[in-house]
């Protein structure tokens, strides 16, 4: 029988690196249902059809109930922390190719063509000269073989023209999408904020799947309901937006978490930890709120301009490669920073083509370098392909959608490098032995293949130290070690941040010896010790596994709350919408005051004038934003920054800056008769 609740159910989902999380919540019932699936890269709707399937038969409630459905996802952050994107072409206009050795730009780039036109502006929006020559040249080439372009040109968040101009550009000889720096940020620095834009682009095509996967699912349940998106600073946009501007979606996942624990716990001071099969965010909230970062989001070593909740991602999770340190006679066992795919997951899904070929590793004599590793493609679209070297596309070649042995894959060495690309593409996954399989191998998760697990800890145990003795005396203590090192780790991540948020140099502070040996206890005639000011919320899957030997490390009380597995989905339902925009006024000559703003500039002969013409330009820039990011009933607010000087007892104008932020509750379906 059909459940017909009153209120209005609200499905969240969130889309991570290993697992997708649904639930099913009402403001009247709270959470009415929730359920896992595996993520499935190759098309996400496979992942997101089974999670929901699982929460709507649970409870029992008809797909058309459902007025909102809202996703939280961590795809863009893993893809940021792993160095996955799409290949995609940036333009520079007015900057030299000086400007790349700033804010890591050159390294983001990595081998993605480059073009550089002459133009840009001034600060106060006058134009240079604009010349697209070396664009024009360029763009038959690149139209087949790039996924996207990233714009930025010189002061172009005083002036967009130049940016709107090579767009059109772009767009009328390739038609790929194109991401121009001002739509993303109104400050200035230009090679952060071309960083910003090149990392919006890469991620476009990902999005875009996970889009698309959504929809047509919700379609074919006959669920019309609107779709939301979590942003980085915990608010809600709409998909066409999302579609747009994916960056902005870097630290989804963790926001969402954010939102959700403190919706689960009640707690208003906590240090929120979420460890996943990728990654491990923590961040602190302080008087029930969490805090922005206002240099903007740092992901996978890059400090873009996202505005988003001040998280530190760690590579650090379930599925974290596990490797030995090179040298030394007693090597350190790393974990991290990239996911692979567990073998536990990997025998799960492909049975004898994994684990016949660990049964044979095993019973050979000696230890073979690439023992227990294996390489499958993830499924991507072949056009994400393009752009491949000889060598690359003859490795890719040999790897197929099963899981093939890299003992064989790799002939020399050389082709070791050339996987790595492969990896960095997101064309191919690595599979190896990770915490999880660990899990599996002491039965302390049942989800996949155990068998698998334990052979892999076998192999991997046999690996001798610099001593010419076996890393473990079995394949149990290994796994015990593993695991003993994810929550060892855990605790230098949880207290870096913390250092962090005292305005200390965190990294450092948990390297020092002294924090290490106050973590590990260490006896001595110096008594050292090292605690936390408040509880830590533990979320995530596998939370209540890694974290049950926490308190003793950090000093204090680790709580996972019930509904820690899913506070992520919690988190996406609960969120408002939230857009806003900037102008900045100025007067360039004496008695002149220009507008800039988003949609370009505008000359007044008065300052009230242009204030006005300002808050103007701004509500309705915002109210239009609000509606296209998905609120019908957005209130509106604007600050202004307004310096003045005094000069000889006469009053001066200098500048303001001005904002404008809309806010709402998302839009929801019109409910209908249910019977």
């Amino acid at each position: 029988m059909l459940h017909t609740l009153k209120a209005p159910l609200f499905l969240g989902i969130d889309t991570g690196g290993t697992y997708t999380d649904a639930v099913l919540w009402s403001e009247a019932s709270g959470i009415v249902a929730k359920a896992k699936a595996l993520t499935t890269r190759h098309d996400l709707a496979i992942g997101i059809s089974n999670a929901v399937e699982a929460v709507l038969a649970q409870s029992h409630c008809p797909p058309h109930q459902i007025r909102l459905v809202s996703i939280s996802t961590t795809l863009a952050t893993n893809a940021l922390v792993e160095g996955q994107g799409g290949r995609v072409a940036l333009v520079l206009i007015g900057f030299g190719e000086a400007e790349l050795s700033k804010n890591g730009l050159k390294e983001a780039l990595g081998s993605d063509p480059l073009i550089v036109c002459p133009g840009g502006h001034d600060v106060f929006g006058n134009a240079q000269p604009l010349v697209m020559d070396a664009l024009d040249t360029a763009l038959p080439a690149l139209a087949d073989s790039v996924s996207g372009f990233a714009v930025c040109g010189q002061f172009a968040v005083r002036n967009p023209a130049h940016e709107n101009a090579v767009r059109d550009r772009i767009v009328a000889a390739t038609g790929l999408p194109v991401t121009m720096s001002h739509e993303l940020s109104a400050k200035l620095g230009g090679p952060k904020r071309a960083l910003t834009t090149l990392l919006n682009a890469r991620l476009i095509s990902m999005i875009d799947r996970l889009v698309d996967a959504t929809e047509g699912y919700l379609a074919t349940r006959g669920i019309d309901a609107p779709l939301m998106i979590v942003r980085g600073d915990g608010a809600l946009i709409s998909a066409a937006s999302a579609r747009l501007k994916p960056v902005e979606t870097i630290l989804s996942g963790p926001a969402a978490s954010l939102v959700g624990a403190r919706h689960l716990t009640g707690l208003d001071d906590a240090i929120v930890s979420d460890i996943g099969g990728t990654t491990t965010d923590v961040a602190v909230l302080a008087g029930g709120r969490p805090r922005l970062s206002p240099e903007g989001a740092t992901v996978g070593g890059y400090r873009t301009m996202v505005e988003a909740v001040a998280m530190r991602t760690f590579g650090l999770g379930g599925d974290s490669e596990v490797a030995m340190e090179q040298g030394g006679l007693k090597p350190k066992l790393l974990l991290g920073p990239r996911r692979i795919v567990p073998l536990s997951l990997a025998a799960h899904l492909h049975g004898d083509a994994v684990t016949a070929v660990l049964e044979r590793q095993l019973r050979a004599a000696g230890n073979g370098r690439h023992d227990g590793r294996f390489a499958v493609r993830t499924g991507v679209p072949a056009r994400f392909a393009a752009g491949l070297s000889q060598s690359e596309s003859a490795v890719y070649a040999k790897v197929g959608d099963v899981p093939q042995p890299l003992e064989t894959l790799l002939a020399y060495s050389a082709q070791t490098a050339v996987l790595a690309r492969l990896v960095g593409r997101g064309l191919v996954h690595i599979v190896g032995f990770t915490p999880s399989d660990a899990a599996h191998a002491l039965g302390l998760q049942s989800i996949w293949n155990a068998d698998a697990a334990k052979m892999g800890a076998e192999l991997f145990c046999r690996q001798k130290d610099g001593r010419g003795q076996p890393l473990a005396a079995s394949g149990e203590v290994f796994a015990r070690l593993v695991l003993k090192q994810l929550t060892r780790l855990s605790a230098e991540v949880i207290f870096e941040t913390a250092f962090g948020e005292d305005g200390l140099d965190g990294s450092a502070m948990v390297a020092s010896q002294l924090v290490q040996r106050a973590i590990d206890k260490v006896p001595g005639v110096a008594k050292l010790s090292v605690s936390l000011d408040r509880p830590v919320i533990g979320l995530g899957a596998s939370a209540g596994l890694h974290y049950r030997n926490l308190p003793a490390l950090v000093g204090g009380d680790c709580l996972v709350p019930e509904d820690a597995d899913v506070a992520n989905a919690l988190g996406a339902v609960v969120g408002q919408v939230r857009v806003s925009a900037e102008a900045q006024i100025s007067q360039p000559v004496e008695g002149l005051f220009r507008v800039m703003g988003p949609d370009g500039i505008e000359d007044f002969t008065a300052e009230e004038q242009a204030l006005a013409a300002a808050e103007a330009r701004l509500r309705a820039i915002v109210a239009r934003r609000a509606v296209d990011a998905g609120t019908d009933e957005a209130d509106i607010q604007v600050t202004t920054d307004l310096k003045t000087a005094e000069i000889e007892g006469r009053r001066s104008f200098i500048e303001a800056h001005m904002v404008a932020t809309a806010s709402g509750r998302p839009r929801i379906a019109h409910p209908e008769a249910v019977s």
